[in-house]
């Protein structure tokens, strides 16, 4: 990762790149704003540093030019006057943040590393949707992804990672989440891809036919078993076996679920052949599986079995950025296309918290598109408990980080004559988080 250093002292210019040299960054220095921009023309600059004030250009002019040439460049200003204003006069031109003289090198090296986290976690994200590196083209996903909100961006950065290992995954989750979503995430972003994706839900299968299920039985092992029943265990062989709500599954089985993950072995029931599986094992839950360890109702090495590499899936109320998107994606899905959202109706949807998360959202939609009477869904078509808007927090510091947050919106629409494709573009956001954004901060195109 490339930074570059503009500034027009010698000294402060030498000591940063010293520092970042250290800490394992790789440096380019410019003097002046000019030379900043001839570097930024042929080099692939991931950040840069730059003083505020300079002879010539200045740190102003050049993040200006520099964004308009990159919107996604990333950028830190450092300056000798700090204030208020200095902090939204350089965030409205898209800095990520302002440090002031003499610089705290602990204080950079932070914002560096959350800086470099973004990047990383965007460069992820890419991969999940675009095409490989090696030119060729990703098959598409056999899921429907929305990921536009932070958490979910999170969220497919580790399954991104996750992925590539043949580690064992335990997958948390309210119910309505989409743990199965990002369990076959997992599996098509993997080396396994093209073997089998096999489910098994843990709640759904009675006691005393489910190790018959997950192991398979030999013909005449039990009353009704009339022919060899391969288990999903075989069936997921060289791919991935899908545990649903392992939370569960009662004390014995455990045991046996335990000896097949330590032993990577299985015997059918009604037969003492063992048979070698390797399938990988991806678990998912609703519930706190180390609650459940403390009450003496999860066996503690089965938790450790399954719990190799963990992912936390965020509730609907924690990523309502992507509720407008989801919103569009389901009424496309269930033949309403003509509909279209009331602002009044939208403005609820988002607020509401969604018990159920996800599939609540969809259910609710469902069951507007059945219900209204024409093709604008309004507050009225709402269910009494989504109609009323939940309480938003408030107070003084909630009015000021949206007055600034408005402010900045504002001002990159303003300066793209309210084009929201190239307003969203200098925020470094999609169009629908912008327009998420406008609805929730009341922002509109003025009357002429």
């Amino acid at each position: 990762m490339k930074i570059l250093l503009v500034d027009d002292e010698p000294m402060q210019r030498e000591l940063l790149a010293g520092f970042l040299s250290n800490q394992g960054y790789q440096t380019l220095q410019a003097e002046h704003g000019e030379q900043a921009l001839a570097l930024f023309e042929h080099e692939p600059i991931s950040i840069v540093l730059l003083d505020q004030r300079m002879p010539g250009l200045s740190g102003e002019e050049v993040l200006a030019r520099m964004k308009a040439r990159n919107p996604h460049l990333r950028a830190i200003m450092i300056t000798a006057y700090g204030s208020v204003e200095t902090a939204v006069s350089v965030l409205k031109l898209g800095a990520d943040d302002f440090l002031e003289k003499p610089i705290d090198l602990s204080a950079l090296l932070d914002r560096l590393q959350r800086i470099e986290q973004d990047l990383a976690i965007e460069q992820d994200v890419d991969a999940v949707f675009q095409p490989q590196g090696d030119g060729s083209v990703a098959p598409p996903l056999p899921i429907d992804l929305i990921a536009e909100s932070p958490a979910m961006r999170d969220v497919l950065s580790l399954a991104r990672r996750i992925a590539s290992s043949e580690f064992n995954v335990l997958i948390h989750g309210e119910t309505g989440t989409g743990k199965e979503v990002i369990a076959r995430l997992i599996h098509a972003l993997s080396p396994r891809a093209e073997a089998p994706f096999v489910e098994l839900n843990c709640a759904a299968i009675p006691e005393n036919l489910f190790e018959s299920e997950l192991f398979g039985h030999e013909k005449g092992a039990f009353t009704g078993a009339a022919k060899q029943h391969r288990g999903r265990f075989e069936l997921a062989a060289g791919g991935v076996l899908f545990l649903d709500e392992v939370g569960e599954l009662v004390l014995p089985l455990q045991a046996k679920l335990l000896r097949a993950l330590q032993e990577k072995r299985i015997s059918r029931v009604g037969s003492e052949q063992d048979i070698a599986v390797d399938g990988r094992v991806i678990a998912a839950t609703n519930r706190d599986l180390r609650a459940e360890i403390a009450a003496g109702h999860f066996r503690e090495d089965l938790y450790f079995r399954l719990n190799v590499l963990e992912l936390e899936l965020p509730p609907l109320r924690r990523r309502r950025e992507d509720i407008p998107a989801l919103i569009e994606h389901f009424i496309a899905r269930h033949g309403g296309r003509s509909a279209r959202l009331a602002p009044e109706t939208l403005d609820r949807l988002i607020k509401y918290d969604y018990p159920g998360n996800i599939r609540e959202l969809e259910h609710l939609l469902q069951r507007m598109l059945t219900l209204a009477r024409g093709p604008v869904l309004r507050p009225t078509d709402l269910p009494p408990e989504v109609r009323e808007p939940s309480k938003r927090a408030t107070g003084p510091l909630q009015e000021r980080l949206d007055a600034m947050e408005r402010e900045l919106l504002r001002a990159a629409l303003e300066r793209s004559d309210w084009v929201q494709t190239q307003a969203a573009n200098e925020l470094g956001v999609s169009e629908r988080v912008l327009r998420y954004k406008m609805n929730k901060l009341g922002l509109q195109r003025p009357t002429r």
